[in-house]
């Protein structure tokens, strides 16, 4: 049974209730409860298949075809089950962004990354193509691009990863969405590069008051980062609550058994990525 953090109801902008997802004939998720929280980092951890990511997928109305889903996803009052797909999509990427683990395979290698930053905030805001390029330039500023006037001309290809990583957050950014769910967003990363985009994530989260899903299996990045954590087995939520308790005082055997299954110096390697300096040709 899930150990659940009470949340006021009315306190997140995004709740989940009771959200269950069939996939032939399998249930991949199985009343998932979540609500996330202006300025806030909710982790979401678990083993591979677990359901992590298809939560966020959920979200998002993102799920493979013939998906049978139930419960309720609540953006701000409304029910995103219940939206029709036009609706929805004007919902995706201009209230509720995703990040995906992979940059290489979220940004498109033929178009510049000046041109994957405009196209969605002059189909979501409708700005002129000059009004589009300065917010891009703007935002490639925020995340840390060095000489964004120069970089928004520039394919992925010319970036390294944690800069490709970084790009991809912008262009989640691009509409000011409320939301922002991060699948993975550091596991191809070395742990300096990690630790920037940590950072960076924290930060945005704190300064535009977004309320960020990370989906991670490291439980060392949920303590560098998280202010809430779940954990998630075989479809199920089977404990949520605040960083210090899950982390350090769990009350389910299964987040017990994936703290005891970490290395020795797990905690020593999550304090040293909060505080890792950058690598070179990565900002902090």
């Amino acid at each position: 049974m899930s150990e659940r953090h009470e949340t006021a109801a009315g306190d997140g902008v995004l709740a989940i209730e009771g959200l269950t997802v069939a996939i032939g004939g399998k249930e991949i998720l199985r009343g998932v409860d979540l609500m996330l929280e202006p300025g806030r980092v909710h982790g979401l951890a678990g083993e591979s298949g677990s359901g992590k990511t298809m939560t966020g997928l959920a979200v998002l109305g993102l799920l493979p075809h013939g998906a049978r889903v139930s419960g309720r996803i609540a953006l701000a009052g409304r029910d995103l089950l219940s939206l029709p797909p036009k609706q929805l999509n004007a919902v995706r990427g201009a209230e509720v962004a995703m990040v995906f683990q992979d940059p290489a395979t979220s940004l498109h290698p033929m178009l510049t990354v000046g041109r994957q930053l405009t196209e969605h905030m002059r189909h979501h805001l409708r700005l002129s193509r000059g009004e589009a390029r300065e917010r891009a330039i703007d935002l490639m500023r925020k995340v840390r691009i060095p000489g964004p006037e120069e970089a928004i001309s520039r394919y992925p290809h010319q970036f390294s990863g944690g800069m490709r990583q970084r790009i991809a957050i912008a262009v989640a950014l691009a509409c000011a969405p409320k939301v922002l769910i991060a699948d993975e967003p550091t596991t191809a990363l070395d742990v300096t590069v990690q630790a920037g985009i940590l950072r960076l994530l924290r930060g945005l989260c704190d300064d535009l008051g977004l309320a960020v899903l990370l989906v991670t299996h490291d439980l060392g990045v949920m303590s560098a980062v998280a202010d809430e954590v779940s954990v998630m087995k075989d479809g199920l939520m089977v404990e949520t609550g605040p960083r210090g308790q899950v982390l350090v005082e769990p009350r389910h055997a299964y987040t017990r058994a994936l703290l005891e299954s970490l290395p020795e110096n797990a905690g020593n390697a999550a304090a040293a990525t909060a505080g890792a300096e950058p690598s070179e040709g990565e900002p902090a």
